[in-house]
């Protein structure tokens, strides 16, 4: 298509093509799709002559920029960066239902000291808000929504771009780079997992748990599309063997990480 804007992404085995006829649009869709991974310069791909096995697209329709998704409208908006969201969420679907060799938790997770610190929680449950302030306080980011899991109970890297609601009814994409953070690039092992339940204005307060019961916890996170997964529990115990567990209640996120830095052993 004569102005087209079109660039690829293979995430996770999955491959994504992005296309639009607008350079702003173009611009924006490459700063916040999968910031960290590398774009694909394959010839056949930008010609279309090779099918992804997702292709976004952005278009104008009746004053409103449309997004959609293998021809499929998705989300509209008055201006790119609210297509963004949905936008996200759309790819994490179609990656998680693809992977293979991997299991993914509901979990945000950052990197400190060489380990992986895992957050598991269902959506909406405040994770991105502790996981961007840590980030803050100096942890490497992961992923805010999904911890990848091998067959050796290694954690990988899923860098999206954060979903923030910072007090707004609506997300707003941010990138780790914005919150002075780098980006893993390498799989680690975990070192700590903590299921913390968020209540407004409530304290901190935790206990260890057996690694028996993080390991059902963990299970209780995981996608319906990979619950039947047949060495899933296999793959949650060695994630676990080496962490220490813990769960209990937080307040805001500026406290919460605080509290988190000094179970770490580091100055809050």
């Amino acid at each position: 298509m004569p102005g087209t804007h079109a660039f690829g992404i293979r995430a996770f085995g999955v491959n994504i093509r992005v296309a639009t006829t607008c350079l702003e649009t173009h611009a924006t869709l490459d700063r916040y799709i999968f910031p960290s991974l590398p774009r694909m310069n394959d010839p056949k791909m930008e010609c279309g002559t090779e099918f992804p096995d997702v292709f976004v697209s952005v278009a104008r329709v009746a004053g409103q920029l449309e997004l959609l998704v293998d021809g499929v409208a998705v989300e509209s908006g008055r201006d790119v960066i609210d297509l963004v969201p949905a936008l996200v969420r759309v790819l994490d679907d179609a990656v998680i239902q693809r992977l293979n060799g991997l299991r993914a938790v509901h979990a945000g997770v950052v990197l400190w000291g060489g380990r992986a610190l895992l957050l598991p929680g269902v959506t909406h449950a405040g994770k991105s808000s502790l996981v961007a302030e840590l980030l803050r306080r100096g942890a490497t980011y992961f992923s805010d929504e999904y911890a990848l899991i091998d067959s050796d109970g290694r954690v990988h890297p899923y860098a999206r771009t954060l979903l923030l609601r910072n007090g707004l009814p609506d997300q707003v994409p941010v990138l780790a780079r914005e919150c002075d953070a780098s980006t893993g690039d390498a799989p680690a092992p975990v070192g700590l997992v903590l299921f913390l339940e968020y209540q407004p204005g409530g304290a901190w307060s935790i206990a260890k748990i057996p690694q028996s019961e993080a390991l059902l916890a963990l299970l209780r996170n995981t996608p319906h599309a990979l619950s039947e997964s047949p060495d899933l529990v296999q793959v949650f115990q060695r994630a676990v063997a080496g962490a220490a567990c813990y769960a209990g209640n937080r307040g805001d996120a500026v406290d919460a990480a605080g509290h988190l830095w000094r179970l770490c052993g580091e100055p809050s």
